[in-house]
């Protein structure tokens, strides 16, 4: 048997992700940050609302984020179904891609925002009705807790309200999952 025979394809959403990610870094190294350039997120309705969740600042960007990614997201893929993730990912960079043109006027580029989705997603995995696993409540206070803090002292060029909303819509899907009885797609 080949060892093309022996990999597996095991997380189809999270690993197409993480294959445009890449393919966009690589353009973008040759068409000198013009793809990112395009990709950004500047005005609130715009193609760019979904776009800028693939496009990165950088080398240590893109690693950062696709490392996480591939850490969490095929849990959560394996947890709540492929198509229910697509729904996730794009109705999270949407909604963050509103709020924050609304409320900060910046732009948003990379996808740490669906990063923080699918960390808090994934401490849903041993979720029970009527009890909250301590393991949500210390992610919660260690990831969402640092980007608020970051969010109030750190200045720097990273979007603190890009994970925070990104954490606050894993909450809500989380909790949607569970409590509305939806099935895995």
């Amino acid at each position: 048997m080949s060892v093309k025979n022996k990999i597996s394809y095991n997380s189809p959403v999270i690993l197409s992700f993480v294959i445009i990610c890449a393919v966009v870094y690589l353009l973008d190294i040759v068409t000198h940050t013009a793809v990112s350039n395009f990709l950004a997120l500047r005005k609130a309705f715009s193609f760019q609302l979904v776009t800028y969740i693939f496009a990165h600042s950088g080398l240590e960007h893109l690693t950062g984020n696709m490392t996480l990614l591939l850490l969490v997201g095929p849990v959560a893929e394996e947890k709540y179904g492929s198509k229910n993730l697509l729904l996730m990912i794009f109705s999270t960079a949407i909604i963050s891609g509103i709020l924050n043109c609304l409320l900060f006027h910046t732009g948003l580029l990379g996808a740490s925002g669906i990063v923080f989705l699918m960390i808090i997603l994934s401490a849903f995995t041993n979720f029970e009705k009527g009890k909250i696993p301590l393991t949500l409540i210390l992610v919660v206070i260690f990831y969402l807790g640092n980007e608020i803090v970051n969010g109030i002292f750190a200045h720097d060029n990273i979007s603190q309200f890009g994970h925070i909303a990104g954490g606050v819509m894993g909450l809500f899907w989380g909790f949607f999952y569970i409590y509305s009885g939806a099935k895995k797609k």
